[in-house]
């Protein structure tokens, strides 16, 4: 635990993780509370409730990116009170939104969602040193795990005991509070040495955006095409065996698996390569299709849930590491669009191999997904041996530098 000490001791790293942590419990919570208010509140059907929540993801994912490019120019004070004016304006008047408008106005509020965890990756970059950023993005990442493990239970739980309106408005102003918490705190998105890399210094496309970010960044939609395909796996299992109501147990397991596995990989000295990472994931995660009832599926879960949060964390490091400080918001902006669009493929892919064969067939196709990520980032990560002409007509091999850890 020395290392995770040496990460909390960083002046401005513990409230700053603090604060992030309750943004980000929000925001992952954000689906859940529309979908239960239009299933509960409004009375329209689920195939409604997930139009809502795909525009709202969709919007999510586009806005990384975009919130990201800004941060990089006008720095994330700006970016993340203008964010929280709009989280404000849309989950107050939610109760007062026809469908249609309804439609329009989620994509606009994922559009422009406060940037919790973008904000908080740029910071951990510029705030740690080398030898501290593999513990500090492990244990962002065991971050995430936990708000997955709270934010929507406790959505449910509220839409369930008090009313759905009410979990929506407390949603969004959980989400407000933390990015004007984010803020006040103001922290850093670049180091002391990388202050004066403003805009001038800001590098184009082709010189970053290369083969060793693509394979980062299609590893990072693998991930969460996955994870997402490996809970619906999870529910359709259980259906099957009449055991619906134990999911909740059987996704507590994974879930504290991950934050385990998580600490434990932040405490290595080195970090492992991420193709490694996700294409032990993927193996990991083929064989839980053999779980018939709960307590064996909780069982088959746990090798997946150890490599998660790993995988997460590793996706996270090196697209700190390939991103060049000016660009760093953008670069990072375009990793969570990229898990995002995975969350948002993972389970209609999933549920159509569901649907074509079993529960089994549903942890196949997230495991072989997670594997093909992991194939895809090997391929586009190892060096490359380009060919030069030489004096005399001889040959000369000069090996292009590229990321071996994306």
């Amino acid at each position: 635990m020395t290392r995770y000490r040496q990460v909390l001791a960083v002046p401005g790293m513990a409230p700053l993780l603090g604060v992030s942590l309750l943004a980000r419990a929000a925001i992952t919570a954000d689906v859940m509370a529309v979908t239960l208010y239009v299933v509960l509140g409004l009375g329209l059907s689920y195939a409604a409730a997930g139009g809502v929540a795909a525009t709202l993801t969709a919007g999510m994912a586009l806005g990384g990116p975009l919130l990201g490019r800004m941060i990089d120019r006008r720095g994330p004070r700006t970016v993340l009170l203008a964010t929280v004016v709009m989280q404000v304006a849309f989950w107050l008047s939610l109760p007062f939104l026809p469908y249609g408008i309804l439609l329009v106005a989620a994509f606009a509020a994922g559009l422009l969602m406060v940037p919790g965890p973008l904000v908080t990756r740029q910071a951990i970059a510029a705030m740690t040193t080398a030898g501290q950023r593999h513990a500090a993005f492990a244990l962002e990442s065991v971050q995430g795990e936990l708000s997955y493990i709270v934010g929507p239970p406790l959505v449910i739980l509220g839409a369930a005991t008090l009313s759905p309106s009410a979990m929506a408005w407390a949603v969004g102003a959980a989400i407000a509070a933390g990015g004007a918490g984010l803020a006040l705190l103001n922290p850093p998105v670049r180091a002391k040495d990388e202050a004066d890399a403003g805009v001038a210094a800001r590098p184009p496309r082709r010189e970053w955006l290369g083969a060793p970010m693509i394979a980062v960044l299609a590893m990072a939609f693998g991930t969460t095409t996955l994870l997402s395909g490996i809970d619906l796996a999870i529910v359709a299992t259980l259906r099957q065996a009449g055991q619906v109501s134990q999911a909740a147990v059987v996704v507590a397991v994974l879930g504290v698996a991950s934050v385990t596995g998580g600490l434990i990989y932040g405490s290595r000295s080195r970090p492992l390569p991420t193709w490694l990472l996700l294409g032990l994931l993927g193996l990991m995660t083929i064989p839980a299709g053999l779980a018939r009832d709960w307590p064996w599926l909780c069982v088959a879960v746990v090798g997946a849930g150890l490599l998660a949060a790993p995988t997460l964390s590793a996706v996270a490091e090196t697209v700190s590491r390939l991103a060049p400080a000016g660009v760093r918001g953008e670069a990072t902006g375009m990793q969570s669009a990229a898990l995002s669009a995975g969350f948002a493929f993972g389970s209609p892919i999933v549920g159509l191999a569901i649907d074509v064969s079993a529960p089994a067939g549903g942890f196949a196709a997230a495991g072989l997904a997670g594997l093909a990520a992991a194939l895809t980032g090997y391929l586009l990560s190892r060096p490359r041996v380009v060919r030069s002409p030489a004096p005399l007509g001889a040959a000369q091999e000069v090996r292009s530098e590229a990321c071996c850890g994306a």
